[in-house]
């Protein structure tokens, strides 16, 4: 176990005058909160902050960091607040507890949302102040280390979240050792009997090349002492899961991984990096295609080495690479490595551009609400593999690897993207879902007439190409809703008799969106247009109840008025609020006959639509546009009704049941016959009666026929049938 002595002789030994007194405190304060706290291991709570302050001591961090590292879970963790942090270690600390205390005081409809509000927030305060995710890390890092006393489950998600966050994180901020271990953990837990029957089989690769990695290490010694430079060279296999992610790449055995070793060359200064390039490649071959110069152009975390695949002793693949100590301690360090102690400053200014990724972090949280988008981004963002390519002036653009030209325009402004037309790669037309290739020289066409497309999200795979895409369609789709929502009102205001210009006053919208707890009147617009608020409701906030009646009347009236009559039969049958002479037609979903409970509804163009009670087709209706019906009791009027009667398929039947329709005085209209796979007789017949007394009487002398085995009423038609 580490102890508190441990990390105040590290801390001493890179920051002499660094305030010690501090770190004691913390650590005697988060004894106290801690106390009789155990871990899942069964060990006091206590070792796990100062474990996590130890690793930030390893990392060369200041003293507020590793003091918040003993401090980190006390406000969640224990009954003490953020206030009496503040009373005892001041802003600085607290600001940072803060950063790393997760939400669960919230509540969310799902766990995504818990998970994406943790990262979101944590992305802010990393934008406040990088040391939390510094700190974040090396807690996360104790956690892999110590995750075999969770349950499988949750070493599964935690592993699994490591893998798809933490590990690129530290990727991102330069840190190569942490990011390694952070993978191999993962790996271990995530796949276990693959870690474990790879682990088994390099070892017993390494076993037979026991002799290799000292051989290799002496001659690169050898070669630069003849050429007088001094270097420190290092040699060691590939780490677990970079291998693994080879095999699944090539989809191989591990037998058949060549560059599973890797050799570190550290020099003095710039000019040796390129001697010790030349140094190897005179000695072995090197492999075509397999030579990064990361020094003339570093990677986003501010790495800078030269790499190189040669074919060494005994016919082995093997990885050089070459850098100075300052690139080794920036490797190794990354962000940490840059820190300002003294002046209390973070990244210095020379390495801004090296965090543009974490600025694009910070658009993303605001504006991406969804929390699949957010995470999708988040994990693109930190997708650790490049590509490089130029603008036609010669700078230098970075994006994720696989990206197109559409990701290159919208990396050099919204505008560009949002009117991206064409594109050129060196110099040739090339389509906008091409995949940008290393030292391609990209240029942009554009055509104000040109907008983005939904396609385009089929392809682009930077975060911030994303999010403007779908910023762009939605708030194109907002303003189409809000013109089909104030086209609605109007028709619909008009309809009542009144003037829309007079009723739809943007301060009367506004009065209505805030008592339907609406933000503003374009918004009110933009829910009716969606459809998500009706326009009734709207006009219920607008006009006086009794207005909106007699209005309504009125409108109703005006259309009636309008509408031609239809059938004399049909018009006399049906009641509509009292009047008479109004077109009208029967819905064919439930086909209502006089003596079924009805209700009525007012179509766009097409009279009054007519349906029995309790039809399913009502429960799509707007409520407003429905208005009370009855049957004309004193209209003897004939309604056609179809029925269908199975029976046995004999020779006479069809006579039978002719001559039992007839003797109930009613008739037929229309026959189809036909026997269905059992050799029955299916009839269906349409026959008119006056009411439905009248089709039980036909359908009670059907029944009464013998051979005769089922007789319907059938009130078929698509489930919309009159509604418009």
């Amino acid at each position: 176990m580490v102890r508190l002595e441990d990390i105040l002789e590290k801390v001493a030994a890179y920051s002499p005058r660094a305030d010690l007194d501090l770190i004691k405190k913390a650590y005697v304060v988060s004894g106290v909160l801690h106390q009789g706290q155990i871990r899942q291991s069964g060990e006091p709570y206590l070792t796990h902050p100062i474990e996590v302050a130890n690793i930030l001591a390893d990392l060369k961090m200041d003293v507020q960091s590793v003091a918040t590292g003993l401090l980190h879970d006390t406000v969640e963790d224990t009954h003490t607040t953020l206030e009496r942090l503040e009373e005892l270690f001041g802003p600085e600390i607290v600001g940072l507890v803060d950063g790393l205390t997760k939400l669960s005081r919230m509540t969310f409809d799902k766990k995504a949302d818990h998970e994406a509000e943790n990262f979101r927030k944590m992305i802010l305060a990393m934008g406040r102040d990088i040391r939390v995710i510094l700190i974040k890390l090396a807690d996360r890092l104790h956690n892999m280390r110590t995750l075999g006393s969770m349950t499988p489950e949750k070493q599964r998600r935690i592993a699994q979240e490591t893998i798809d966050i933490y590990a690129p994180l530290a990727n991102r901020l330069g840190m190569g050792w942490m990011k390694t271990e952070l993978e191999d953990l993962a790996f271990m837990y995530l796949e276990k009997e693959k870690y474990a029957e790879l682990k088994e089989k390099l070892a017993i690769a390494l076993n037979i090349k026991e002799n290799f990695i000292g051989t290799v290490k002496e001659q690169i010694e050898a070669k630069l002492k003849e050429n007088g430079v001094e270097g420190d060279v290092t040699g060691r296999p590939k780490h677990l899961y970079s291998i693994y992610k080879k095999m699944k790449g090539q989809d191989v055995e591990v037998d058949k991984i060549y560059d599973i070793m890797a050799f570190r060359v550290i020099v003095k200064n710039l000019k040796d990096c390129y001697g010790v390039l030349g140094i190897v490649h005179s000695t072995w071959k090197p492999v075509p295609g397999r030579f990064k110069d990361y020094i003339a152009i570093p990677k986003l975390n501010m790495y800078q080495s030269l790499h190189t695949t040669v074919v060494g002793p005994y016919g082995i693949r093997m990885e050089v690479q070459i850098r100075t100590e300052e690139m080794h301690r920036v490797a190794e360090y990354g962000i940490a490595a840059h820190w300002k102690y003294k002046e209390g400053k973070g990244v210095e200014d020379k390495d801004e551009k090296s965090f543009a990724w974490l600025r694009q972090l910070l658009e993303f949280q605001r504006d991406l609400k969804d929390s699949d988008e957010f995470m999708d981004s988040l994990k693109v963002g930190l997708f650790p593999e490049e590509v490089f390519v130029f603008t036609p002036k010669g700078d230098i653009k970075q994006f994720p690897m696989g990206a197109t030209p559409v990701d290159f325009a919208y990396s050099i402004h919204t505008d560009i993207g949002n009117t991206c037309a064409g594109a050129k790669a060196n110099g040739r037309m090339v389509p906008l879902k091409y995949g940008l290739k290393n030292g391609d020289i990209v240029e942009i066409m554009t055509s104000q007439s040109h907008n983005p497309s939904k396609d385009w999200l089929k392809f682009v795979v930077s975060s911030r190409a994303k999010a403007r895409i779908r910023q762009w369609i939605k708030t194109e789709e907002r303003a189409k809703s809000i013109e089909l929502g104030k086209e609605l009102l109007e028709k619909e205001i008009s309809r009542h008799g009144l003037e829309p210009g007079k009723v739809l006053k943007t301060d009367e919208l506004e009065k209505v969106a805030a008592a339907l707890s609406i933000q503003g009147a374009e918004s009110l617009l933009a829910s009716v247009g969606y459809g998500k608020l009706s326009v009734f409701t709207v006009l219920g906030k607008m006009l006086p109840h009794e207005k909106l009646r007699d209005s309504q009347k009125f409108s109703f009236k005006r259309m009636f008025d309008k509408l031609k009559p239809g059938e004399k039969d049909n018009r006399s049958a049906i009641m509509v609020s009292g009047v008479d002479d109004v077109l009208v037609r029967f819905a064919k979903c439930c086909n209502p006959l006089p003596g079924d409970e009805i209700e009525g509804f007012i179509t766009h163009g097409q009279g009054v639509a007519i349906h029995a009670a309790g039809c399913q087709t009502l429960l799509h209706i707007d409520r407003d546009r429905r208005i009370e019906v009855a049957w004309d009791k004193k209209a003897k009027v004939k309604r056609p009704v179809s029925i269908q009667v199975v029976s046995r398929n004999e020779k006479g039947l069809l006579a039978e049941m002719s001559n039992a329709i007839k003797n109930a005085d009613s008739n037929i209209t229309s026959a189809n016959i036909r026997t269905d796979q059992e050799d029955k007789a299916v009839c269906t017949f349409e026959v008119e009666v006056s009411d439905a007394n009248h089709l039980k009487s036909i359908i009670s002398a059907l029944k009464k026929i013998k051979k005769v085995i089922k007789v319907e009423r059938i009130k078929g038609g698509a489930l919309s049938e009159g509604v418009s």
